[in-house]
């Protein structure tokens, strides 16, 4: 039966239509923002884990920038430790030089006294960023190493100590008193015996004795530095490493956003075609249903 009160054809040509629309819609949306899932409402569980693990990354590239930035702290700190050993080397070599008879050893510490200058100098510009890890009191070092969620969904902040020791055998150069080197502490500066310390040492009136002990006091001074700069160097290969895992990690996070989120290009370019024909189809559809009614009135046509 036709009526022209209700056209049954038509509006199920038109129900037709406005689904094929809206996935149409859905479909445009994901071509033209590359996700599957742009918001809550599209998949709340998988929008959910992609936003807290998009924050999770912007945490690691904080981190990121902090071991940066620890990297050059320690980096200096080493730098500045290996031309110290070179220069307390120096020193030794002078020293060895002043036993043999006949050797003028005023002379001898006119060149040591520059040598341990020289030391201070390092001292006081192994600083970055206003820290000095080669110069100071007895504290701790700390630099951010990684930004950790554990099992619970708990954040934290994990970091790595470089604690200074400011005594004959400890880790630091000189110590620090007032923000100035203090030439009296640190493994140059404490005296050890009657031959003073690395920085003190003042060869020009001793004996043969005294010489032992001068070599003793610097051969050990040596022994420290070198235990420092290897401790520098392994917090250096520790950072060097975090920071490769850092990258790595966020650069996995993303991958695995992607797999969340990120829309199949192929499947929706697919997908597009087919409702953008179905639409048409559909759109054909309502208009038959539609010229239906118009049929009728050749009926009344005499």
């Amino acid at each position: 039966m036709t009526s022209i009160n209700t056209n049954n054809a038509a509006m199920a040509a038109l129900q037709t239509l406005r689904g094929i629309n809206q996935g149409l819609q859905k479909t445009q949306d994901h071509v033209s923002s590359g996700f599957r899932i742009g918001k809550a409402a599209d998949n709340a569980a998988y929008w959910s884990i992609a936003t807290t693990m998009r924050s999770d990354n912007k945490a690691l590239s904080a981190v990121s920038d902090a071991l940066g930035l620890g990297a050059a702290k320690v980096d200096t700190a080493y730098t500045a430790m290996d031309s110290a050993i070179d220069v307390v080397g120096e020193i030794k070599a002078k020293i060895v030089a002043a036993t043999e008879n006949g050797v003028d050893k005023k002379k001898v510490q006119e060149e040591i006294d520059q040598l341990q200058d020289q030391l201070v100098s390092i001292a006081q510009s192994a600083s970055f960023s206003g820290e000095n890890w080669v110069a100071g009191a007895n504290g701790t070092k700390s630099v951010v190493s990684s930004f950790v969620r554990d099992g619970s969904n708990g954040v934290s902040v994990k970091m790595t100590d470089y604690v200074l020791n400011n005594g004959s055998a400890g880790n630091v150069m000189f110590g620090m008193s007032g923000g100035q080197v203090d030439t009296s502490t640190g493994i140059l500066g404490t005296a050890n015996g009657s031959a003073g310390s690395v920085y003190s040492l003042d060869i020009t009136n001793m004996t043969l004795g005294d010489l032992g002990q001068a070599l003793t006091n610097v051969e050990n001074a040596l022994k420290a530095m070198t235990s420092a700069g290897a401790k520098l160097g392994s917090i250096s290969t520790r950072i060097n490493m975090q920071d490769d895992f850092v990258n790595s990690l966020s650069d996995s996070i993303d991958s695995g956003i992607g797999r969340l989120v990120d829309a199949n290009m192929e499947e929706e370019s697919s997908k597009l075609s087919a409702l953008q024909t179905q639409q048409q189809l559909a759109i054909q559809s309502l208009s038959i249903a539609n010229s239906s009614s118009q049929n009728i009135l050749s009926l009344f046509r005499g």
